[in-house]
């Protein structure tokens, strides 16, 4: 069964509720970026350009032959790379199958999950690792020679073509104990101290969850009432409001899915035996439709830096990070989903230290998960990996992570000024590490304005209000304070 929420990406933005489309973008002919006056194109136009690829670059890049050619490098050079890591499917490479959870509860949960290197063997890459990486070391010597390494497009394309050669041992090292390192180092440890001599990742999760305090009964409205097939009609709905047209986004129903749910370029996959709350809804429009969706339409509408369109393994914390702080802008968030993420980075850190499978598995029993909910969010820590002794895959690291970095992020640009920075997030799979270079290359016309910006980011001047205030009530958090209000409460 599918239901599909069709969106046009080439129609002009409606006037009407739900549809929102970049307002303070779209503020006449011209806006201004990075302190830079870039000229905007039509959305049929942007849409029209991004088709044509190479013959619309002389366009967007302005200013003569020579840019024009540089333009002509970049998006080359981008379609390689985009090209070279299709096949570089990270997540499917490392999942366990539905035989291994069957055989797991068969057992009475009481033993290790049949998981061996022998199980990783068996399911062969769907490429050749010796070639794809000769493919990714080329590439990194035809940017080096057509861009240099000062080039703005040239140091993201380097930086990435490292990076997926780095995820290339990453999937060879499955089910060996070469995994969790490679793991550490591609998305970072639960020992990481993200904000210079400050408490360590698991740290920060564990006080946040002490911020929330301890968890109440759902009401009935937090109650799974919704079907998979409900929850696919009124996401899809919901979806064709936001990005307001008749082609393109599809809801669809799936049972070759271990998430809930699952974001890919142009669809949100629901697993068909799951069940949803009210507020579950809400939260995929806005976490996968709004953030992950959102900026996936933008990278694919970039005529010259298609690199956009595709994320490499150190974009993960900038993209859940964005996701998850948009559930928090638009009260699609609520404690227990909080606690399920800060849950996630405590898991990793007690697989880092030594944990195994059912200690882990244990662990998110005790915080009131159901069986097969403990499974699902051990096994997300576990997999690629072996069920003790080989160290955890630390991706469920980048929600925590990301909100940190990115929420940091976003207060410093407000006291520098630089707010204008901002949408510049959402224009593609975009990473912190990549903001000044970013900017360059919207300085340069080889980046487009995001077309999809949601809410809480399109007004510019209430986020800033607001990002102020959290700063405020961060400077008064202190025991004093808590002392002089403690018998209000």
């Amino acid at each position: 069964m599918e239901v599909a929420a069709e969106v046009e990406r080439t129609e002009p933005a409606k006037n009407r509720k739900g549809a929102h489309r970049a307002p303070v973008w779209e503020t006449g002919p011209k806006v201004t970026v990075c302190n830079s006056t870039v000229r905007r194109a039509s959305l049929p136009a942007l849409a029209e350009t991004a088709s044509e690829g190479i013959g619309a670059i002389e366009e967007q890049a302005r200013g003569g032959p020579r840019r024009a050619s540089h333009a002509a490098t970049v998006r080359r050079l981008s379609d390689r790379l985009v090209q070279a890591q299709r096949p570089l499917r990270i997540l499917d490479a490392v999942q366990w199958g539905d035989e291994v959870e069957r055989g797991f509860f068969a057992r009475g949960a009481r033993e290790l999950p049949c998981v061996t290197q022998s199980s990783y063997l068996a399911r062969p890459l769907s490429f050749d690792p010796n070639h794809k990486r000769q493919e990714l070391l080329a590439l990194d010597r035809d940017v080096r020679r057509c861009l240099g390494k000062q080039d703005a497009a040239g140091k993201i394309l380097l930086r990435t073509c490292a990076e997926y050669r780095a995820a290339i041992a990453l999937l060879e090292a499955r089910g060996t104990p070469a995994f969790g390192a490679l793991s550490r180092e591609l998305y970072g440890s639960a020992t990481d101290r993200l904000l210079g001599s400050g408490p360590t990742l698991a740290g920060m999760a564990r006080q946040v969850a002490c911020l929330l305090g301890p968890a109440s009964p759902p009401c009935p409205a937090e109650l799974p009432t919704l079907s998979a097939a409900d929850t696919v009609g009124a996401l899809a709905g919901r979806l064709a409001d936001y990005f307001g047209g008749p082609h393109a986004v599809r809801v669809r129903l799936s049972d070759g899915i271990v998430a809930d749910a699952a974001a890919g370029s142009d669809y949100i996959k629901i697993r068909s035996d799951a069940r949803f709350t009210v507020r579950e809804v809400r939260l995929l429009e806005v976490h996968e439709g709004w953030a992950h969706l959102g900026t996936t339409l933008n990278g694919q509408a970039q005529p010259v830096c298609t690199f956009l369109s595709k994320g490499p393994p150190s974009a993960t914390p900038t993209q859940e990070g964005l996701a998850v702080l948009t559930e928090l802008l638009a009260f699609a968030s609520c404690p227990s989903r909080l606690r399920r993420l800060l849950n996630r980075v405590e898991g990793v850190a007690r697989a880092e230290a030594g944990a195994t499978f059912l200690d882990v598995f244990q662990f998110f029993r005790e915080q009131g998960l159901g069986e097969r909910e403990s499974y699902q969010h051990t096994m997300r820590i576990f997999r690629g990996s072996l069920p003790e002794g080989a160290g955890p895959f630390t991706k469920d690291l980048c929600y925590v992570k990301g909100l940190v970095l990115v929420g940091n992020y976003l207060r410093l640009a407000l006291s520098r000024g630089q707010t204008s920075l901002i949408p510049l997030l959402f224009c593609g799979k975009t990473n912190l590490a990549d903001m000044k270079a970013l900017a360059h290359l919207v300085e340069e016309g080889l980046i487009l304005p995001p077309r999809y910006l949601p809410p809480p980011f399109a007004d510019l001047q209430g986020l800033s209000a607001w990002l102020g205030c959290g700063g405020l009530f961060g400077a008064l958090c202190s025991r004093r304070v808590e002392g002089a209000l403690s018998k209000l409460v």
